[in-house]
This record gives C-alpha cells, sequence and structure tokens, in this order.
C-alpha cells in the first residue's frame, strides 16, 4: 500500500492538535469580588418572587439588599443586611419600620466559579454584529464546602455574574438569581452601615 507523503502525516497532525485544543474545556475565571446590581430572584422553597437593588462584597463578606417580594399579589418590601463574619442579617420592614436581627444558619454562598467548579456549556446572546449587543456566557457547576450544590453563569473573559443557582437537599434551600446592570464597584461606601432602625 502506498503511504502518505510527509506534508499529508503534518497536515493530519496539525489538524488533531487543533481539534483536542479546541475541545479542551475552559479554565475556571475569577469574578468580581465587590460589585452591585439589579437582582431578580425566585425562591422555589418560600414560594415567592423579589426583585431588589443588590449590594455585594465578598472580601467583607456581607451583602445589602433593598428589596420587593411578591407572593401572590400581596407585595413587601424590605431593607436586608447580611453580615456573614458574625453570622447576622438585619431586616426592616420599610413599611413599618420595624426592625429584626437574627443569626444566619448557612455561610456565604460566594458568586462565581470555584477553581474547582465543572464546566457545562458555553452560550452567545445577540446579534453578534452588533457592537455591545452580543456576549458569551460559560455555566458551570459544583458544590460549596457544606456540599450545597450550585450552577453559576459568568459572561466572559471578564467573568461578570449573570445567573446564580443554589440547591440543598438536606435543608431545603432552593432558590435562583439573575443580575442585570451589574457594577463592579460600590457606589456607596456606607451602603454596609447597620440600619438606623437596628441601631
Amino acid at each position: 500500500p502506498c503511504l502518505p507523503n510527509r506534508q499529508v502525516m503534518w497536515a493530519v497532525l496539525c489538524l488533531a492538535l487543533f481539534t483536542v485544543c479546541y475541545a479542551q474545556p475552559p479554565s475556571p475565571c475569577v469574578s468580581p469580588k465587590q460589585w452591585e446590581a439589579r437582582r431578580f430572584r425566585f425562591d422555589r422553597t418560600e414560594k415567592f418572587e423579589e426583585i431588589a437593588f443588590h449590594a455585594y462584597d465578598e472580601i467583607n463578606m456581607r451583602t445589602r439588599s433593598i428589596e420587593e417580594i411578591q407572593e401572590g399579589v400581596q407585595k413587601s418590601y424590605y431593607d436586608k443586611l447580611h453580615l456573614y463574619a458574625t453570622m447576622t442579617e438585619y431586616r426592616v420592614d420599610l413599611q413599618t419600620k420595624k426592625c429584626n436581627i437574627t443569626k444566619m444558619t448557612h455561610p456565604m454562598r460566594p458568586v462565581g466559579v470555584p477553581h474547582d467548579a465543572k464546566f457545562l456549556f458555553s452560550s452567545e446572546y445577540g446579534p453578534s454584529q452588533i457592537p455591545n449587543e452580543h456576549l458569551t456566557a460559560q455555566t458551570w457547576e459544583g458544590k460549596f464546602e457544606d456540599n450545597v450544590e450550585f450552577v453559576v453563569s459568568v459572561a466572559v473573559p471578564d467573568c461578570i455574574p449573570i445567573m446564580f443557582d443554589v440547591q440543598n437537599t438536606t435543608s431545603g434551600e432552593h432558590f435562583g438569581e439573575r443580575y442585570y446592570d451589574l457594577k463592579t464597584m460600590i457606589s456607596d461606601p456606607d451602603i454596609f452601615r447597620i440600619p438606623s432602625e437596628c441601631a
């Protein structure tokens, strides 16, 4: 039989290497540690939906949310400060101005792609031919240290969070969050102060 010439063999080898490299999953990216955004959250356990302004500070383990919660036709409005370093929640009912201070039962859930997350797939959104109207997202899954499962989608290359779903099969905790108009900054340095109603 005729053996392929050297040029053909090199071409086949290069094509094989390109295919292997192209098929390799991406490496986990690093998401911003401080940001603020509009958040849509749906709680599958408690059966409610929520729209909020959300400030996130992973470095200092704290979040602040100004929430509008809808349960059926009823709406409620809350200001919630979560200080995970002390596992304390400050919740102010914005209609009654009453403050409740409670101990939280779960650690902070970092919103991003941990180094041991498993890549699931990439997605393209919007028309690629129109500037600033297109993005590529990567979706990852994994488990936190307490064995709670998560799925997260981030816009690349900046690793900006878009979607975050968490499910705890032990406690029943199960929620999903979607983020819009995210800014990689905290515009108000006082946003994480304890509400005056709780002082």
